[in-house]
């Protein structure tokens, strides 16, 4: 990507600065908690006014990517963490779009929503983080809809297990999926970047979780919920202990 375009900039919003080491990557970080509606509003600010002094022309790409998981018996482990989950993963995805918008529609581009496999199911064990991907997901192709004719479009990119620190804030042992089942996240990467260019707007990356994302969802709810437990359930094991 920088090879074709040098002249990209990046900007970046998350607690903590990405660790990328990449020669000559224009990236502009700016720290916010997006579990804060407030720090939300800042940092939507910030990123306005990196656009209108370092960036003031061309098409913008935003990409929500963050978001984390939870497991266990609902509300494990707290009613705060699970709240939060659900504050980064669906509200702040809303929020800082909506603020964003308007540019996009001035400037032309696109938005990247990172939902998941699990979007297409109900996840016992993991029941809000599934709810919350599976709005991710609705929201995202419903938004698309609405943005016929603006010079915007959205992709809702539903991967499954990705090698990344998620399992360990859900509280799960690293490698609790087995790598078999898994896509890296430079597939993900890939996969979501060409989908982009052909205009869709939804990817599931792999093989593997294209075929498992198309048998469930022929399911009926309940019947899909149940094998979903099923499967869900063998991660007991490895749970990470209190």
């Amino acid at each position: 990507m920088q090879t074709l375009q040098p002249d990209l900039r990046f900007c970046n919003l998350s607690r903590r600065e990405p660790a990328l080491k990449s020669v000559g990557l224009k990236l502009r970080h700016i720290p916010c908690d997006l579990a804060r509606p407030s720090a939300i509003v800042q940092g939507a600010e910030s990123v306005l006014d990196w656009l209108k002094t370092d960036v003031p022309a061309g098409r913008i790409l935003l990409i929500n990517n963050s978001g984390f998981g939870a497991y266990g018996h609902f509300p494990e482990p707290n009613l705060a963490h699970q709240l939060e989950m659900l504050d980064v993963n669906v509200r702040a995805v809303v929020d800082l779009t909506a603020r964003l918008l308007p540019v996009l529609k001035a400037r032309g581009g696109a938005v990247i929503t990172v939902a998941s496999t699990a979007a297409f199911q109900p996840t016992a064990y993991m029941a809000a983080y599934g709810a919350s991907k599976a709005f991710v997901l609705h929201w995202s192709l419903a938004l698309n809809e609405e943005l016929r004719g603006t010079g915007v479009r959205t992709l809702a990119v539903c991967p499954g297990p990705t090698p990344t620190e998620f399992f360990k804030r859900a509280g799960l042992q690293q490698g609790s999926v087995s790598d078999a089942l898994g896509t890296t996240s430079e597939a993900v990467v890939r996969a979501s970047l060409r989908a982009l260019a052909a205009g869709r707007a939804q990817v599931v990356p792999g093989w593997k979780n294209k075929v498992g994302a198309a048998l469930v969802t022929k399911l009926p709810k309940p019947m899909a919920a149940w094998l979903a437990a099923k499967v869900l359930a063998r991660f007991r094991l490895k749970k990470v202990s209190g």
